[in-house]
């Protein structure tokens, strides 16, 4: 990110959006990046000569997808509807989730619980003796849902999760007004902690590209909060890298090229590892945001009297 007047950074010259480079002076571009590791660490007098830009864009586009699986952890957050088939579409740069939310009518976030067990399956049609059919092309044919996903859309699928209070699916007997119930496996008597939720669950289905929610979740708002793998869909002007990890960056491109020539001795390619792993490590030690505060807020409550 250049440097850009006060006026440009908080009202952006007067265009629109207004808050286009809130936040900016933080981050330097893939384009900066690319042209200053080719002005200062390439040339005949340097380390690294010969080299064209596209592989330095290729090993630079790489660093930074590391940096986002491993290190800089910017969250992206997502609020979308259910809708009737009970599923979530997964934006197209996600990778990996962080945590899934329901965002309920009394306007707070319940988190929901990832179901270990399989919610959803594909199918093959089969004829009355369970041969799986085909059609002239030899190819399987399948229906639109299996019997697992209409079962879980219509909210009849067995679940190992209790869900709905302790009592829930159970028989009840109802004695001079009050309510007596047999001990059920797996809700009270001999709770599974593991699933031990009355809320909602999820299944991720990465091929399909969707989440599939626990019925009673129809219409319903969810938050998704994911990491990305940092090149924004493809777009190379708006992909950027927090400063401290810039060294990183020319490090990480620096090894990477190095470690791919021919002829380059051994020791110096691990001078360049060395380099770019202790790096990483200072890096990530400066974005721990591990602040006194915090941990002195966390700390008031060591000296509370347990009953």
């Amino acid at each position: 990110m250049s440097y850009i007047t006060d006026y440009q950074y908080y009202e952006n010259g007067g265009l629109v959006p207004e808050d286009a480079n809130w936040g900016s002076y933080q981050y330097v571009g893939l384009d900066d990046i690319v042209n200053n590791f080719m002005l200062m660490y390439q040339g005949n007098n340097e380390l690294i000569n010969n080299v064209e830009r596209y592989q330095v864009l290729f090993h630079a586009k790489r660093g930074i997808q590391e940096l986002n699986y491993d290190a800089m952890k910017e969250i992206k957050i997502l609020q979308l509807q259910v809708d009737s088939q009970l599923r979530f579409i997964l934006p197209q740069d996600y990778v990996n989730w962080v945590r899934i939310s329901e965002y309920t009518d009394g306007q707070v976030l319940r988190p929901l619980t990832e179901n270990i067990q399989t919610n959803w399956s594909g199918a093959y049609l089969q004829d009355n003796e369970y041969k799986i059919l085909f059609d002239i092309d030899g190819n399987v044919l399948k229906p639109k849902d299996s019997k697992l996903t209409i079962d879980r859309i219509a909210g009849t699928a067995p679940s190992i999760y209790p869900g709905g209070g302790a009592y829930s699916g159970e028989l009840g007997y109802c004695v001079d007004g009050c309510w007596y119930f047999d001990y059920g496996i797996g809700t009270r008597f001999g709770l599974n902690t593991e699933t031990a939720n009355s809320n909602p669950t999820f299944s991720i289905d990465k091929r399909g590209g969707v989440i599939n929610f626990s019925s009673g979740l129809e219409s319903r708002f969810i938050v998704l909060e994911y990491v990305s793998d940092g090149m924004e869909t493809g777009d190379d002007s708006s992909v950027s890298v927090n400063k401290m990890f810039e060294e990183f960056i020319y490090a990480y491109i620096k090894y990477s090229i190095l470690n791919s020539k021919f002829g380059v001795q051994e020791y110096i390619v691990n001078r360049a590892r060395k380099d770019k792993s202790s790096l990483l490590r200072n890096a990530k030690l400066r974005l721990s945001n591990i602040h006194p505060g915090r941990l002195l807020m966390n700390m008031r409550g060591q000296d509370k009297w347990m009953k």
